[in-house]
């Protein structure tokens, strides 16, 4: 059974910095494709960022620069360091394995940036 357990959320100021991780089981890690994706309440999830086995990464435009996305494949962990942080990154983050939209997701970390 596939199974994915964020950390890291928490409260933090505007221009702070918070860094997610996200452990993975049941699955080769190091073969997957894994996504950062995130909520905001009362809005659907939205993709962040993902990162290809090969470490190839991508970010969606309102993140680059300021987030970076890992991976440790020995751990089995997937990281978000998140920088420079803004009220609108608010929200439930979660690590998504596979395709951000429809694949297996973990429980996830409240990020609450306060102006």
């Amino acid at each position: 059974e596939v199974q994915l357990v964020e950390s890291g959320g928490g409260l933090v100021q505007t221009g702070g910095s918070l860094k997610l991780s996200c452990v993975g089981s049941g699955f080769t890690f190091r073969s997957a494709y894994m996504n950062w994706i995130r909520q905001r309440s009362g809005k659907g999830p939205e993709w962040v960022s993902g990162i290809s086995p090969d470490d190839t990464t991508l970010y969606t435009p309102s993140v680059k620069g300021r987030f970076t996305i890992s991976r440790d494949n020995a751990k089995n962990t997937l990281y978000l360091q998140m920088n420079s942080l803004k009220p609108e990154d608010t929200g439930v983050y979660y690590c998504v394995k596979g395709i951000w939209n429809t694949g297996v997701r973990g429980q996830g970390t409240q990020v609450t940036v306060s102006s």
